[in-house]
């Protein structure tokens, strides 16, 4: 009896590159996100992470290689095209519309079910009406889920640094995404705010199921090793472009090629 394949990883990367000019940013990377896990991409700076996310976010073409979601290839598809699919990210830049206020902000990231019929827009209708009221609720639900609700109405420009990551992760979760694509979410957070990310970051994973009809999944960069092997189910390890581990936490700190790449020491033995 022939054994049936399971069904296809949710994003699968094979031998993906990206050269530009002569600097190889990405080598011959492959990988594979199983649905609902937090997977995590870990290197020093220069490593080929953000590039990477490019590369599967649509924002830059690769040279070679493929990357496919559910099976079905997307490799240099539009970015559009992508969070059509069903991907959001955050960037490590903040990306955030400084003359709106927080709610908003969050609204814009519903732009994608929030289309009505224009005369239905144009004469203010009930219906119109209440499918509006039902937007802002659930972009004040979102806001609510980071712990900054009470910040709805204030401008975006007025928070601390670690309260617009918050906003800008809220207005991701606003596209619905199946995978959430985390840019150094973390940069800039003291140690405790790192821990409270963590935290929040498994809360949103076990609470998504209830706002949404599938599970959430996420892919993250960071720098922070502490926080990655506490969040990450699995984690890829870069170095120079190249993956050079892949694995549970455990396996990935114990791999010779991270202690020397990255860490820098050899882990102690748990006892």
């Amino acid at each position: 009896m022939s054994s049936r394949a399971g069904p296809p990883p949710l994003l699968a990367v094979d031998q993906l590159s990206c050269l530009f000019g002569g600097l190889v940013a990405v080598d011959q990377v492959s990988l594979q996100v199983q649905p609902g896990e937090i997977f995590g991409l870990l290197g020093p700076n220069g490593a080929g992470k953000t590039t990477l996310f490019n590369l599967i976010s649509g924002i830059t073409r690769p040279s070679s290689g493929a990357v496919h979601w559910k099976g079905m290839a997307i490799t240099g598809a539009p970015s559009h095209r992508v969070a059509a699919l069903g991907l959001a990210r955050t960037f490590q830049n903040l990306r955030l519309f400084s003359s709106l206020s927080c709610l908003d902000n969050v609204r814009v990231g519903l732009h994608r079910h929030s289309r009505q019929p224009r005369l239905q827009a144009l004469l203010g209708t009930r219906a119109f009406e209440q499918r509006e009221a039902e937007l802002r609720l659930e972009a004040w639900q979102l806001l609510e889920s980071m712990g900054i609700a009470e910040l709805a109405d204030r401008p975006s420009t007025s928070l601390s640094y670690g309260q617009r990551r918050r906003l800008e992760i809220a207005r991701a979760l606003a596209c619905r995404p199946e995978l959430l694509l985390l840019d150094e979410p973390a940069a800039g957070m003291n140690t405790t705010e790192k821990g409270e990310l963590a935290e929040l970051i498994h809360r949103i994973r076990a609470d998504y199921r209830i706002r949404a009809a599938h599970s959430l999944t996420v892919l993250i960069i960071e720098h922070h090793v502490p926080l990655m092997m506490e969040l990450c189910d699995r984690l890829a390890v870069l170095n120079f472009g190249r993956r050079i581990a892949l694995g549970t936490p455990l396996e990935v700190r114990r791999d010779p090629a991270v202690i020397e790449a990255y860490l820098g020491s050899a882990p102690q033995e748990d006892s």
